[in-house]
């Protein structure tokens, strides 16, 4: 069973975290869920990674800030920006020493880019390895949802415009038999051919977990953060990307192209797969994670032991 605990940030939000592996392991993967979601989104890859055929590395799955069974926060706070803080912050106190893994679905990843733009010198002294999942480094660039840009220009104007609404909402969180009604769009949004009960109750209840306010008040900086050129000056980490050919969110193109900023990248396009790779494809997702983390096993080089001590330069 994992170790769950919070820890609380400078602002009195408090993060849950759970952390599974050996204390003594030679690196950490930190797991990083998407908008709306929660730590749960990542159980296979955590069941692989902590099982009996599993590398001995620790893992390390939290809600972030306003998802999950983390605390709601003061709506100026739902940013990337202040999820790259908080990306920060989680690693001091849970792995302060040591190499580690980064790994993001979607709103994670931009928050792994925001935390090495934000943090370069702590990012450089911890990082060892990279894992995009169905994320981007360009904002709503390529984001059509499947449809014709023109219909997707109308949605994406009807979507930030009830994003502001939802933002104001405080801490209250979406009606369950609401998100019961709206499971087949949850399903047409998120996943792509092939989709398991299991896996659109588990979306659903992690969506009546999140707040309003962060359900509306991270749709803006999600929407207009562009970073290919913090993703180039990485490009000497192991790092892998992968995408679903049906993902409506995060379509190939943003997968692409983070793969042409970190030229070593592994590149995975998933046949017939959408948003939710972690869940429809875990077999994929998790053999570029433990190829990641066998290239950060290999090296040679010294942990990044005492890390902790270096200040978070912005």
């Amino acid at each position: 069973m994992p170790e769950r605990f919070e820890v609380g940030m400078a602002d009195g939000v408090r993060l849950h975290v759970e952390v599974a592996g050996p204390a003594d392991a030679q690196v950490t993967a930190v797991l990083l869920h998407g908008w709306t979601l929660d730590g749960r989104s990542w159980h296979r890859q955590v069941d692989a990674l902590t099982g009996p055929t599993g590398d001995g590395v620790r893992v390390v799955t939290y809600d972030a800030r306003g998802h999950g069974r983390s605390s709601c926060m003061a709506l100026p706070t739902a940013t990337l920006a202040q999820l790259g803080d908080d990306l920060a912050a989680v690693i001091d106190a849970v792995a302060p020493t040591g190499r580690v893994v980064l790994v993001g679905h979607s709103m994670g990843g931009m928050t792994i880019m925001e935390y090495a733009h934000r943090h370069a010198a702590h990012f450089a002294a911890r990082t060892a390895g990279l894992v995009f999942v169905s994320t981007t480094a360009e904002g709503h660039t390529h984001t059509v949802y499947g449809l014709s840009p023109r219909i997707a220009r109308l949605i994406r104007l009807a979507e930030t415009t009830g994003a502001g609404v939802l933002a104001r909402c405080g801490s209250w969180r979406p009606p369950r038999a609401l998100l019961r009604a709206l499971q087949p769009s949850i399903r047409w949004m998120l996943f792509g051919d092939r989709c398991e009960p299991a896996d659109i109750r588990l979306v659903t209840s992690a969506v009546a977990r999140a707040s309003l306010r962060s359900i509306g008040g991270f749709r803006a900086s999600i929407g207009t953060q562009h970073r290919l050129d913090t993703l180039a000056a990485l490009a000497h980490l192991p790092a892998a990307a992968l995408v679903g050919d049906r993902d409506r969110l995060t379509p190939p193109p943003c997968a692409e192209s983070i793969a042409a900023a970190l030229p070593a990248t592994e590149l995975t396009v998933c046949p017939g797969a959408g948003h939710m790779l972690m869940m429809e494809r875990p077999d994929e997702v998790n053999a570029a994670l433990t190829g990641v983390l066998g290239r950060v096993l290999a090296d040679p080089s010294p942990d990044a032991a005492g890390a902790s001590a270096v200040g978070a330069g912005a």
